[in-house]
């Protein structure tokens, strides 16, 4: 069995307005007692197969500190890993920490870019420049990690058509591997999106773009970066032949990942639990995972596959089973076939939540 770790860390010297994670500032005397907690929990673990994939993300995981991270890693078994992903807010790299993760195993990193505009960037509490993430991007190549993940953000305060070209502009420019792009979603758990419900004014909310324009702007990033050959593989994920997350695919896919942290998931293949979701509570807690519940693999393979480009393939069972929504979805346009699978289409991409939600509870 191949699996894949995910380790949580939740720190981060700024929240983010758009931020709706587990995440943020925390008292300076939790993070060696997190650390300890985080060390204790992978320690006890038993592990079933040997990972191939880690990816840390959190919360800002790129300020922790080198020597933390290294006793962390040499925790998890299986190293070299296929892919070890390291999330890192721009602007706070140095030669001396993409040394150190090269070091530690680490040969992917993704930047939490959200937007190349200086204004768009202040509103969000973020404090790089698109010049900053050049030069970090041309740092991480010359420290031999060529895999860049760039994280965009379509939907933030202020952005217009021509701001989002600007964005768009700067990938072309730097030219990353993969891209992942997301449309913000307005819910409480954000400060932005609180603000947009409850009317208010702060972080930029008035500026928020309606539903029709951030579909434009998603739209318009499929066409630019396929353009680009980075091809969109998942929804929110594009990548050039060959450079697709190994590590996501895995929860895509169905296969088992191991997850530590704070609010950190996991999935044995039958199973899913989750970690207690603050940080404060995990410290104080011996064990921090709930109790497990089984999976409904059936139901999950659609409304996780079909997230996928390549889709899903059903089975004669599963076309009796969800005969009715999957013929209806075919009628629509909303999927296509292709070969044994069938596959959201364009159109049914921008509608995914309205398919997803006819597969469960069938």
């Amino acid at each position: 069995m191949v699996g894949g770790v995910y380790i949580s860390y939740p720190f981060c010297a700024q929240k983010c307005t758009y931020c709706n994670f587990a995440s943020g500032v925390f008292p300076r005397e939790m993070e060696p007692r997190y650390l300890a907690a985080l060390r204790r929990e992978i320690q006890q673990h038993e592990w079933q197969w040997r990972p191939k994939t880690v990816y840390l993300g959190g919360g800002t995981p790129s300020l922790m500190d080198p020597g933390e991270l290294g006793a962390l890693l040499d925790l998890i078994p299986g190293r070299p890993w296929s892919e070890a992903t390291m999330e890192a807010a721009p602007g706070t790299l140095t030669a001396e920490l993409a040394r150190g993760w090269r070091e530690c195993g680490i040969n992917r990193v993704s930047l939490g870019v959200q937007s190349f505009v200086r204004s768009e960037i202040a509103r969000t509490g973020r404090r790089h420049t698109a010049e900053i993430v050049a030069a970090d991007v041309a740092l991480l190549r010359e420290c031999g990690i060529e895999n860049i993940n760039i994280d965009l953000i379509a939907g933030l305060a202020g952005q217009s058509a021509a701001s989002w070209e600007e964005s768009l502009e700067w990938i072309e420019r730097l030219a990353p591997p993969h891209v992942s792009v997301y449309m913000f979603e307005i819910d409480e758990d954000s400060r932005l999106g609180s603000e947009v419900l409850l009317n208010g004014r702060r972080y930029g909310a008035p500026e928020v773009p309606c539903e029709d324009l951030t579909v434009e702007l998603y739209e318009a990033a499929v066409e630019r970066l396929r353009s680009l050959g980075i091809l969109r593989y998942e929804i929110s994920n594009f990548a050039g032949p060959g450079w697709e997350s190994k590590h996501n695919l895995k929860y895509w896919r169905l296969e088992p990942y191991a997850g530590f942290g704070a609010d950190a998931h996991s999935f044995d293949g039958a199973r899913r639990w989750q970690n207690v979701e603050t940080a404060a509570e995990y410290v104080e807690r011996e064990r921090p995972a709930a109790e497990a519940t089984l999976a409904n693999l059936e139901e999950e393979k659609f409304f996780v596959g079909l997230r996928l480009a390549d889709g899903v393939a059903p089975t004669a069972e599963e076309w009796r089973r969800y005969d009715e929504p999957l013929s209806r979805f075919l009628r629509e346009g909303l999927i296509e076939r292709r070969g044994a699978a069938v596959r959201l289409t364009d159109r049914g991409v921008l509608l995914s939540n309205e398919v997803f939600q006819e597969f469960l509870g069938k």
